[in-house]
This record gives structure tokens, sequence and C-alpha cells, in this order.
């Protein structure tokens, strides 16, 4: 069984916000900053619609077959329909199941718009059924199926009043959480140059899913506390081997 805990982050869309609001004219710091403008206008929040999020990384703590790695795509320059295509091409190849923290509200939402601005093409993700009857019953898009398992969503009882932070409940279950950064610096740190700060900020937070993934399927019985515990080795030798001072960093911190 092949498994992608996933995360991105996203930074406004100046262009498209040039195109929906004729702000042609400003460099993109102050377009960025008239489209959050707008929006807190709009509803009181500076958090844009989804179509007008670019997405600059897309992190990945991977289970395929017997090895675990974590990766990101996206290199600081990456053109962001190359990096999109990238991770349905991935989906295509491995046909993972997908683990999110609040990816049936944001990310792949995020990732259907953006797709479809680029005219992107993901026949395997977008299946229910019709070419391979196995994904009627088991697809990625059907809110009580497991191909993605939105784990804030699952965990909450499906229940919008009942959803809590990643951050939280990775650090209450001995996790590292976050560690120094936060999404809200997100485009300051794009706008600095310092693309690697983001990258390795997503890893820790795909990193903090999956470890979240593997108490999930240890509490519905899917892994016995033997199993669990060596994945979380697994995890801890991929880690150390990959020798990257944030991973390093993000190994220190695992309490538990």
């Amino acid at each position: 069984m092949n498994i992608f805990a996933f995360d991105i982050e996203t930074i406004p869309d100046v262009e498209g916000g040039r195109r929906l609001h004729g702000l042609e004219g400003l460099d993109d710091h102050a377009a960025a900053e008239a489209m959050l403008a707008m929006r807190r206008e709009e509803n009181g929040s500076d958090f844009l619609r989804l179509p007008l999020h670019r997405v600059v990384v897309i992190s990945v703590a991977a289970q395929i077959g017997d090895k675990f790695t974590v990766f990101s795509l996206g290199d600081g320059g990456d053109d962001e329909r190359a990096l999109i295509e990238r991770f349905y091409e991935g989906i295509e190849r491995y046909v993972p199941k997908l683990v999110s923290w609040n990816g049936s509200g944001f990310d792949l939402p995020v990732l259907h718009y953006r797709a479809l601005m680029h005219g992107l093409s993901a026949p395997r993700y977008w299946e229910t059924g019709d070419q391979d009857r196995d994904f009627r019953f088991n697809n990625y898009h059907n809110r009580f199926h497991d191909r993605h398992t939105d784990l804030m969503d699952v965990l909450a009882g499906f229940s919008g009043r009942a959803v809590a932070p990643l951050d939280q409940v990775a650090t209450l279950c001995g996790f590292p959480g976050k560690l120094g950064m936060s999404g809200a610096a997100v485009r300051e740190h794009i706008e600095q140059g310092d693309f690697a700060g983001v990258r390795n900020y997503c890893e820790h937070d795909v990193l903090n899913t999956y470890l979240l993934w593997l108490r999930y399927e240890r509490m519905r019985g899917a892994l016995d506390t033997p199993g669990y515990e060596a994945a979380c080795e697994r995890v801890r030798a991929a880690l150390k081997e990959a020798d990257r001072p944030h991973l390093e960093q993000f190994l220190n911190a695992w309490r538990q």
C-alpha cells in the first residue's frame, strides 16, 4: 500500500488579482496587499477565495512499498503548472491513499481550481468508477471513502464545530508540531527569497500529518501496536538517513 500525506503552501495569485480587479501598474507586493484589503472589506478576513491561491510548494511524506521518504515539489523558481502536474503524475503512477489535514477544505480544492486554470489532466485522480470499477466504491472524492482521508474532518466527526489545528493535535500526541514558522508567514518568506524555509515548514507539516495518520490507524485497529511502532521506527530511520538539518530538528523534537 502506498501512502501520500501531503500539504501545499500558497501565496496570492497577483496575476489573477490584476485580471479580476484591474490592479495593473502595481508591483507584486502592492497587488497582493490590494487583494487582501478588498477581501477584508468583503467579509472581514484577508483569507482569499481559493482560486486566487497560487501554489508554491507541495510536500509529501510518502510510504511507497516498504520505503518511507519526505520530498517537496517546487524549488523556488518552478512553474506552478509543472509542480501540480507532477503531483497528479505521482497519483497516476502510485495510486496512493492520500492523507491530509483539512485537505478537503483547502488543499485539494485549491489544486482543483489551479489545475483547471492550467488545463491539466488527472484521470486517475478524478476516477469514480466509469473506467475502473474499484473506484466506484472507494475514490478520492467521496467524503466517507478512505482513498483520501482528511484527518481533521474524520477526527472531528465531520463536524465543523469540532475541528482542531494540526499543530495542537500533533503536540498533544507527543509529535513536534510546528517548529518556528506558521502559514501566515509563507508570503513574507517567499517575497524575501526564503523558499527553503517554506519548503522545510511544509515538510514538517506533512511529517506531523503522517505520524497522526499512523496513530489514527492504530486507534481504529488497522495497525497493531508492534506494526505502529515499526512504522514509527521506519520514519525515524529515514529522517536520520536523510541527513538534512530541518529533518534532524524534527527528529530531535519528537518525544514519543
